[in-house]
């Protein structure tokens, strides 16, 4: 028995890298899983059913149970049949993951609008379909008098909480899904539905089309500890999934390696107030801005802006 038996868990994206060591996870502890992924490559194109099926095989294989769902994420009544998946297969829903992604890297004035809206779709409306149609299945099991004790698991990334050049959609995407799962944390908490973030970290398939020089493999096939393998993440997200995780809601950890860490949202820093002569409250004089930001703000939000700036 694993902290997660009994529990019925989806997982997207879960082909390849971060969400296939998620999915395997998550069946090594005990739930059953719906393995989704559309089989596309890392930019969206194609699919191919064997990718997930695959996946299935190596759950089973293991002695846990699995079903593959194909449906693209991005598509509201595909996300739909997702989770008409799980309810069919199994009965019932308790945990969802959203790890499917595609890549498409350019800097701001190469990006083409279709490479925007494709990685924005996929990413961020991905993520909500799926969210939504769990929730409003959560929201009737609560109204029907069967409280739910169940969790939502989205992925972000350091491009999107911290900044990565060429990634003005990518890190776009992953930002929103940060405020996103925050935001859905407030609402569903009536419901008895956590959510929460994971930023993992590893060599997957979208570091392979950047990188030549490394191999990609699979997170089982590691077997001892690498700080590389995709599957390191997998553990905080089985705990995540698992009623061990009460109250923990509205978090975005991050998990890379042997590290642990939490984010912190954006926090307000040191508040300035402009006054007239006789310290009452006035309005700004935009030459009195200026010597404020200069000291204060630049060099701790940006150093690399505030260097750039000094030259």
């Amino acid at each position: 028995m694993g902290i997660c038996d009994g529990k019925v868990a989806i997982v997207t994206g879960a082909g390849n890298g971060v969400g296939r060591g998620e999915a395997i996870e998550l069946a090594d502890q005990g739930a059953k899983v719906v393995v989704n992924d559309l089989g596309g490559s890392i930019t969206g194109d194609g699919a191919d059913q064997r990718v997930a099926d695959e996946v299935v095989g190596v759950i089973e294989s293991r002695g846990g149970e699995a079903v593959a769902n194909y449906d693209d994420v991005s598509d509201h009544q595909g996300a739909k049949r997702i989770v008409d998946t799980a309810v069919d297969a199994f009965g019932r829903l308790d945990v969802v993951v959203n790890n499917a992604g595609i890549l498409r890297d350019k800097m701001l004035f190469t990006m083409g609008e279709d490479d925007f809206d494709s990685v924005i779709r996929v990413h961020l409306k991905g993520t909500w379909n799926t969210m939504h149609h769990a929730s409003s299945w959560w929201r009737a099991q609560s109204k029907a008098g069967d409280q739910p004790s169940a969790s939502i698991v989205n992925t972000v990334s350091s491009a999107g909480l911290q900044g990565q050049a060429s990634q003005s959609n990518y890190g776009a995407a992953k930002a929103g899904i940060a405020a996103m799962t925050i935001i859905a944390s407030l609402e569903l908490a009536r419901y008895g539905v956590r959510a929460n973030c994971i930023g993992p970290g590893g060599f997957t398939r979208m570091v392979g089309a950047a990188r030549s020089d490394i191999e990609i493999k699979a997170p089982e096939e590691y077997t001892e500890f690498d700080a590389m393998n995709p599957g390191n993440s997998a553990p905080a997200v089985a705990w995540l999934a698992s009623d061990e995780s009460k109250p923990t809601t509205g978090q975005v950890l991050r998990l890379v390696g042997n590290s642990l860490c939490v984010y912190r949202s954006w926090e307000m820093g040191e508040q300035f107030f402009a006054t007239d002569d006789d310290g009452n409250p006035a309005r700004w004089d935009a030459v009195d801005i200026g010597p404020i930001l200069n000291k204060y703000a630049f060099g701790s939000i940006n150093p690399g802006i505030a260097a750039q700036q000094r030259r």
